[in-house]
């Protein structure tokens, strides 16, 4: 039971803090995500009606599975989890966010340590660098801050 209880409290975190960092950095990165000259030409183009209606479709069930999936990767840690303090859990999650999910991801973008490898300089533009990287630290921050407040008070 602690593990469901685990995995959903995590997914129900990620959701969240995945919404409103996104909703935050579309406001400021239009230009990443709409328009045919948008920074990230590659990404499906939001202003584009089927393209937006794909990524509506799948969007939150890729969510669900991604909570899912990290979550279960930590089933071994809960214990010791539950009895670090909310600052350790807050840096723990936010930094675990940050750091394995996204800047050392072994999976290229233009915002990560694989991109800055593998991507064609083209794409290397720094404006959009610098909105995917805003985007991850809220994301990581939010979801640092709700993880740990979930942990201290149902556990």
């Amino acid at each position: 039971m602690e593990y469901i209880k685990f995995s959903l409290f995590f997914i129900l975190s990620h959701v969240v803090s995945y919404l409103i960092a996104g909703v935050i950095a579309l406001k400021i990165s239009k230009d990443i995500y709409e328009s045919r000259k948008r920074l990230c030409s590659f990404l499906r183009d939001m202003s584009n009606k089927e393209e937006s209606l794909y990524v509506s479709r799948y969007f939150m069930p890729a969510q669900i599975l991604r909570g899912f999936l990290m979550s279960i990767v930590l089933y071994p840690f809960i214990d010791n989890l539950v009895e670090f303090s909310f600052m350790l859990k807050f840096l723990f999650f936010s930094g675990l966010m940050f750091i394995y999910t996204h800047i050392a991801s072994t999976s290229p973008f233009i915002d990560n340590i694989e991109g800055y490898v593998y991507f064609k300089s083209e794409y290397l533009k720094k404006k959009a660098i610098l909105k995917f990287q805003l985007e991850m630290i809220l994301y990581s921050i939010l979801f640092g801050l709700i993880i740990s407040f979930f942990i201290n008070f149902l556990f």
